[in-house]
């Protein structure tokens, strides 16, 4: 049985700090919002006794990159996890323009999950993602 992951939501407001010398959001920015976004969404679903023992670290960043964002643009971040193996998770996000629903970037980043006590990979369980589906 195939499960449907839950999409996971966050506006935000672009402000003067986003922003690089061609006055648009600078690309360095849209990944430290997919981080924020991925982090969020971990400390909000992930039950505390996991949370606790365990963090993420990201080995790998794809984006493309689709449109621009502006000064006082409403933005809104989605993200869902995707497959995962031994160690690493696929995690997808998609950032869009509120006004217009159109894609900035969509990017797909691996992370790997690391124990908090070795601080070394560990492998990843079911249970770790039940609360990431619908």
């Amino acid at each position: 049985m195939s499960r449907k992951p839950e999409i996971f939501e966050k506006c935000i407001e672009v402000t003067k700090d986003d922003l690089d010398e061609l006055q648009h959001v600078n690309n360095v920015r849209y990944v430290q919002w997919m981080e924020d976004i991925a982090k969020i969404h971990w400390k909000e679903k992930a039950p505390r006794e996991i949370q606790e023992n365990y963090f993420w670290v990201v080995v790998r960043h794809e984006i493309d990159y689709k449109g621009q964002a502006f000064l006082g643009d409403e933005i809104l971040l989605q993200t869902y996890v995707g497959e995962h193996t031994h160690v690493t998770s696929q995690r997808h996000v998609v950032i869009r323009s509120k006004a217009t629903d159109k894609i900035l970037i969509q990017a797909k980043s691996t992370w790997c999950l690391m124990d908090a006590d070795t601080k070394r990979p560990v492998k990843i369980s079911e249970e770790m993602f039940r609360d990431f589906y619908e």
